[in-house]
């Protein structure tokens, strides 16, 4: 996967409105719509001019929206892609050297390819959320241990 295919959308004051005006439109329709499998848009605001999207794709949108309505930048990576080890710490937000000591240590899976390493997407995530979760049950933990303190 080359740069370019990582060029992240940085959203301007108007786009944050925009983006979360429509996130709030879009999680209504798919809450008052679970039972839709496609969803059909306006194109142009012409109503005869319909698309079809994917329930998924428009979860997706959901979500990208968003992240743009808070201000933050977006990238979009299919889950197969193989990353260098560079692409990998900026997505994790960490440094390569710590992505480095991560794949070394089996927490995150890669490939050779001849002197270089490969990171899929999908290992990086899996490897995100597992991360998340246990600091999630981490802070769960020391909230208990301060109540049971009293220091809460």
């Amino acid at each position: 996967m080359n740069s370019a295919e990582l060029a992240t959308a940085r959203p301007d004051a108007a786009e944050v409105r925009t983006a979360d005006v429509a996130m709030r439109r879009v999680k209504r329709y798919l809450a008052d719509h679970a039972e839709e499998r496609d969803i059909r848009v306006a194109v142009g605001g012409d109503p005869d001019d319909t698309l079809s999207v994917p329930r998924s794709a428009m979860e997706l949108l959901a979500r990208v929206l968003a992240h743009m309505a808070a201000g933050q930048a977006v990238s979009v990576v299919p889950a197969h892609a193989e990353l260098t080890t560079q692409q990998a710490a900026n997505l994790l937000n960490v440094s390569r050297p710590f992505l480095i000591g991560l794949l070394d240590t089996g927490q995150i899976e890669y490939r050779k390819v001849g002197k270089h390493r490969r990171v899929r997407a999908d290992s990086l995530l899996d490897y995100r959320r597992k991360d998340d979760q246990g600091r999630r049950e981490t802070a769960d933990e020391l909230t208990e241990l301060n109540r049971e303190m009293g220091l809460y």
